[in-house]
């Protein structure tokens, strides 16, 4: 999908593939790109809808078309932010299917951030756990953990047909926000060394374009992460330094509104080397550790 062909198919059902259709909700933002992906998983026999998106009536009745005669097996979630989960609520109160999906997760943040907060009203009937599936007739969704982004994000692998709806761990626009104290730098890591080791033929994020080379993809965004890294230890070379004195260096031609969230990016790269013993913390100030 081509974020500057306005206007955006918002409410369209986009057959994507066999068993997968696409409906965009109307919430385009500097976090959601054109706005929030809904998947239709199966067929006419039953079929799973992932990520609901956003409590928008709008929304809600163009899956409600979409979805049509065939039976809801389940309403999945790949996490809890508000413009993934909020949806599954009235849309299971319509089609009566149960909310099956990624654990409930709500945190208070009052620091900036750069993507959309918890869902306080998601309540899940089961939750999946990795390797956890759903299914119809002749199809199989499996449930893959991917905690970084949120502790409780999931991955879904079609796989008869070899595809992977990524949620927010991996999106073909943008890098995935990684905010702590939820957001974890080093299971993010993990969790893209994983979907390295994978052979899945496509992905389908939550936002953006489907990725048709995955592993090329998930290289790429592990040797950005790595170079940050990089970048932050050549800016301790110089001497302990605070996050918001690194960030004006670290993200020059960065509109200075966006600082704060970069910071927490910085953040949790910090965290992450703390924890593998390279960078020490005293007060707000870090520093090269020995």
């Amino acid at each position: 999908m081509d974020a500057s062909a306005r206007p955006w198919p918002t409410g369209k059902v986009e057959q994507l593939e066999p068993l997968v259709r696409r409906v965009l909700a109307p919430n385009p933002s500097a976090f959601t790109y054109t706005g929030t992906q809904t998947y239709l998983i199966g067929d006419q026999a039953g079929l799973v809808v992932l990520d609901p998106g956003p409590n928008d009536p709008t929304h809600i009745a163009a899956l409600v078309e979409a979805i049509g005669d065939a039976p809801v097996l389940a309403i999945t979630c790949t996490h809890t932010h508000r413009d993934h989960s909020p949806a599954a609520a009235p849309l299971k109160q319509v089609t009566g299917a149960p909310i099956i999906g990624c654990a409930p997760l709500v945190l208070d943040t009052t620091g900036p951030r750069a993507d959309a907060p918890f869902d306080t009203t998601y309540a899940p009937d089961r939750v999946l756990r990795d390797g956890d599936t759903l299914g119809g007739n002749h199809w199989t969704l499996r449930a893959v953990a991917t905690p970084g982004h949120t502790s409780n994000h999931l991955c879904f692998a079609l796989e008869e047909s070899g595809a992977l709806f990524t949620g927010d761990h991996v999106m073909g626009w943008s890098t995935s926000v990684v905010s702590p104290p939820d957001g974890d730098m080093a299971a993010y890591m993990r969790s893209l060394q994983l979907l390295y080791d994978r052979e899945d033929r496509i992905y389908y994020p939550a936002h953006g374009p489907a990725v048709e080379k995955p592993r090329q993809l998930v290289r790429g965004m592990v040797g950005h992460r790595r170079q940050r890294e990089r970048q932050i230890l050549r800016q301790l070379e110089k001497g302990a330094q605070t996050i918001p004195g690194m960030v004006p260096e670290m993200y020059k031609g960065t509109d200075p509104a966006l600082y704060p969230a970069a910071g927490m990016s910085v953040k949790a790269h910090l965290i992450d080397l703390a924890q593998r013993g390279k960078v020490a913390l005293n007060g707000e100030t870090w520093s090269l550790a020995g």
